[in-house]
């Protein structure tokens, strides 16, 4: 289900509401309700994949109670059921993801062998599998390191794996994050204010500018090369960048915002990444839960910063390559997350003292241009195509003639979307909210309705893409 849908907006989310608004302290009735109605949110379009989603989840509740039990005795018993436990995580993943993948290459290799290619049956990948599996083995492993106590309860272990807000596309909870507010919470008046104003802002990045600027990209990525010109490449590389950020940062606040109306806070996922001024800071910037959740579960148990220069690189590297393969079963994923890493081998190995000592906007611009050097890999189809856009991006594209202006791109509500966009990328709102602080009480008033009145205009023109159907499925659902 989406959060854009009306389903979701005029008769999920109200139900939802009045179901548990009624219970001042929220805690076991409340869970039931949650728990129920994720399992809806989650069937309605995970179909026959929701039993898979179940057996995912009593699994981990199982073996995190058995790992409890036997770690402080038994830490050799303890370490074996841990590694079977991630183990049949990520087989489970690696089975409905990277199985076709695998065997493509194989058969790549087959062919110039001169053998008969190997076939299997169609495989469909289910929805949210990447980031339920993430949670899954992030929640065993600090019952491991005794960061977290098994939950006893299966109700509350339930939730927590499959809380709806969270459970599609992130952000990654940790369960000890969020286990003090499993068992009991509280759902103030300010909470439901902030829970609001976060979904409604999470909606509008969402229908007034991601989809906006779907509609270029989605055309420009998909002209043949004998048409793609530098123009042509570099607005569709430059709607892409804003169009990612929005529909991701989007529905990271829109289910922020969710689960604060719920009585959860999660932690934020995105803060400002196209403000950075290096690929290391972009990095603990975007989609933060991923990366730390790479940083604590990979990096680190590889030995991080703490070993010797040439290993260090190499978990560096290691990390991204990982991190790129889990957005996709792809190679130009996989190229995307190398880059990444080669960037942050780059800055370490002295790039990042260099740009220390240049201006501001130095430094600002070779972010940007890095990134979305990067987000070429990303959208594009295949490496073929993403060598051909970066070669129209730098000069070499085709020659042919297009049949279509550049203007024809930039329609009004393109343009609108991009000015957005591009204003919205930088922190100026916490700009504007310092400043509102300090001022008198009358321009604080006003200051607050005009806010409001912002709130309420993103309300009627989401409100009326909605009505017109203009939504699509967020970017990171097919992760």
């Amino acid at each position: 289900m989406l959060f854009t849908e009306p389903t979701f907006l005029f008769l999920f989310l109200p139900l939802l509401l009045l179901l548990i608004g009624w219970q001042r302290t929220h805690g076991r009735a409340s869970n039931l309700i949650l728990l129920g109605a994720s399992l809806l949110f989650y069937a309605k379009g995970g179909g026959i994949f929701t039993w898979l989603m179940l057996a995912s989840m009593a699994f981990n509740y199982g073996m995190a109670i058995a790992i409890d039990r036997v770690r402080g005795t038994r830490l050799r018993a303890a370490q074996l059921l841990l590694t079977f436990a991630v183990g049949v995580d990520l087989a489970v993943l690696a089975v409905f993801k990277y199985t076709p993948f695998a065997v493509a290459n194989l058969n790549g290799v087959r062919a110039v062998l001169g053998w008969h290619a190997l076939t299997t049956p169609a495989i469909v990948l289910p929805i949210g599998i990447s980031f339920y599996t993430f949670h899954a083995i992030s929640y065993v492993v600090d019952v491991w390191r005794r960061d977290a106590t098994a939950q006893k309860s299966p109700v509350h272990a339930a939730l927590y794996l499959l809380l709806f807000p969270q459970l599609i596309a992130g952000p990654i909870v940790r369960y000890r994050d969020i286990a003090p507010q499993l068992a009991r919470r509280r759902v103030t008046l300010d909470d439901w204010a902030v829970g609001v104003q976060r979904f409604v802002i999470g909606l509008g990045k969402k229908l007034l500018i991601a989809n906006t600027l779907a509609g270029p990209v989605d055309k420009l990525f998909a002209l043949p090369a004998s048409q793609l010109s530098g123009p042509y490449a570099w607005l569709g590389i430059v709607c892409y960048t804003l169009q990612i950020y929005f529909d991701f940062s989007g529905y990271s606040d829109m289910a922020i915002g969710l689960a604060r109306l719920c009585g959860f806070r999660f932690l934020e996922n995105f803060r400002w990444p196209y403000a950075a001024d290096s690929v290391q800071e972009f990095w603990r910037r975007w989609h933060i839960s991923l990366s730390s959740w790479f940083r604590d579960y990979v990096y680190v148990p590889l030995g991080g910063n703490r070993v010797s220069v040439v290993r260090t690189y190499g978990n560096l590297v290691t990390v991204f390559f990982l991190c790129g393969l889990w957005h996709g079963a792809s190679w130009a994923f996989v190229v995307w997350g190398l880059y990444h890493g080669m960037f942050l081998v780059l800055e370490r190995l002295g790039l990042g003292r260099w740009l220390a000592h240049r201006s501001a906007v130095l430094r600002h611009a070779y972010l940007l241009l890095a990134v979305m050097v990067g987000w070429v890999f990303f959208r594009a189809e295949t490496l073929a195509d993403a060598t051909q856009f970066l070669a129209a991006m730098a000069g070499h594209g085709g020659t042919e003639l297009h049949p279509l202006r550049l203007g024809w791109y930039l329609t009004p509500d393109v343009r609108l979307a991009l000015v957005a966009g591009l204003v919205g990328s930088f922190p100026l709102a916490p700009a504007f909210h310092r400043w509102r602080d300090r001022q008198p009480g009358w321009r604080l008033h006003l200051a607050d309705a005009t806010r409001a009145a912002m709130l309420l205009a993103v309300v009627g023109l989401s409100w009326m893409q909605v009505a017109g159907r203009a939504y699509n499925p967020f970017i990171y659902f097919r992760f």
